[in-house]
């Protein structure tokens, strides 16, 4: 007599003992044949900055944009978020975990919608210290780390009282260059005023 088992324990597909040939055999391996643990597709994030260049003036508002973009994950929710800076000093955290780390520090927040894939950096009331590259990084739940291209902010210093102080400066300058000017000319014509002068002397006695 024929002896049933199963290949796959709860698919109800078996083989058959001496009675079933290889043809039969090998399609039902093939039917079954599945794997037994399922691996979720890995994540394919994209990290957009936006612009690779920023400009702000002294106590100006900044936002750095960020967007995620994800085809295959709508839900962008539990993704971990960081901002950092790179200058001259090194390397700085000023995000982590969607949320600032800076001590002492309410001008650095996240001000985008995660949801939405929007993880924009907003700073605000810049000083000329704030200048550098920010990267935002991303941490899949996988542990996938993606970070975007940078964006270079530059800080300008802001005018004094109606741009009082620098036209000051500016005059100043101007006035000095003109005296210098009126100097080098005195010296240089000293020489000849004085011929001019003897000239004219001895004309009168004449």
């Amino acid at each position: 007599s024929a002896v049933l088992f199963s290949l796959f324990p709860g698919t109800g597909v078996g083989v058959t003992g001496g009675g079933a040939n290889r043809e039969n055999a090998a399609a039902v391996t093939h039917l079954t044949a599945q794997p037994l643990l399922w691996t979720p597709e890995p994540w394919n994030l994209l990290v957009t900055q936006t612009p690779a260049k920023e400009k702000a003036k002294e106590g100006e508002t900044v936002v750095l944009n960020c967007h995620l973009n994800s085809l295959q994950r709508p839900s962008l929710t539990d993704l971990m978020v960081k901002w950092y800076k790179e200058d001259e000093k090194g390397q700085m955290y000023l995000l982590e975990n969607n949320v600032t780390v800076l001590p002492n520090n309410s001008r650095v927040f996240m001000s985008g919608d995660l949801s939405h894939g929007d993880v924009s950096l907003i700073i605000l009331n810049v000083t000329t210290s704030d200048h550098g590259i920010y990267f935002c990084e991303v941490t899949l739940p996988d542990g996938k780390v993606v970070t975007g291209d940078g964006t270079k902010l530059r800080i300008r210093r802001a005018l004094g009282l109606f741009g009082i102080e620098e036209s000051i400066g500016t005059i100043i300058g101007v006035v000095a260059a003109g005296i210098g000017g009126i100097v080098v000319l005195i010296i240089v014509l000293t020489p000849q005023l004085r011929k001019c002068i003897l000239c004219m002397r001895q004309e009168s006695r004449q």
